[in-house]
């Protein structure tokens, strides 16, 4: 077998283990004590965190999602440069380009569907964003500049998500000349990554998404504060 097919295949495999590691479930078992596959929407990424556990879990969980995506790549890369011939290119034009967009699905593939977690896991919006970075760094800003302009002021994650996924494949496409063998790669990892977010198509569609929020921590109790009794049916009822 070519050693380029041998080099390739071993990135995706080590980009897909790598990249499958459920942080966000890792790091809210640590800080917190709690599954968060269990709490609120059942997801293991920094929003479900952020609304589960707190902003310290849910910042960490994002940092350490987009850094597996991140380092994925850029282990490609070293890689290619080492055992590769001298000259290769890494432009959106180039043959190793297109190397680097099948990394770049694995990247995406192995978060949502995480091998340690019996292929569940995520909907890839982190990660992505990281393997971006490593893939074409001027596109990822952009990609994150079209999530920021639609997640900011709606405070939908899953819309601006869903947005900054779709926008990836044509930045590179339309701005960049990426090669259409190479778009194929990132254009399937994005669909995935929206087919990921379905449930929550179905709530923006209807108005019953639920906007960002953080869990606070909770106010200690002040020795002289009067005990309020809780009618546990009407909270019921309110939930």
């Amino acid at each position: 077998m070519d050693a380029f097919v041998v080099l390739q295949v071993g990135c995706v495999i080590g980009a897909f283990a790598l990249c499958g590691v459920p942080f966000g479930l890792i790091i809210a078992l640590r800080m917190n004590g709690v599954d968060v596959r269990e709490l609120g929407s059942g997801n293991i990424g920094m929003t479900n965190v952020a609304r589960s556990v707190g902003a310290s879990a849910a910042a960490l969980t994002f940092g350490c999602d987009v850094g597996k995506g991140l380092l994925s790549m850029w282990l490609t890369r070293l890689a290619m440069s080492l055992c590769l011939p001298a000259g290769l290119s890494f432009e959106p034009s180039s043959e190793g380009f297109a190397v680097l967009t099948t990394v770049y699905a694995a990247c995406v593939f192995g978060h949502i569907f995480s091998p340690y977690l019996g292929f569940h896991g995520g909907k890839g919006v982190a990660v992505g964003f990281g393997a971006a970075l490593g893939l074409h760094w001027p596109s990822a800003l952009l990609m994150m500049l079209c999530f920021d302009l639609v997640a900011f002021p709606s405070r939908y994650v899953s819309a601006g998500s869903i947005v900054g996924s779709l926008s990836l494949p044509i930045i590179l496409g339309v701005l960049f000349q990426a090669t259409p063998w190479s778009l194929v790669p990132v254009a399937i990892a994005c669909c995935t990554v929206i087919w990921a977010h379905r449930t929550n198509i179905v709530k923006l569609v209807h108005g019953q998404e639920r906007k960002f929020t953080v869990k606070k921590k909770a106010e200690p109790k002040r020795p002289d504060a009067p005990t309020i009794r809780r009618d546990t049916k009407k909270d019921e009822e309110d939930e």
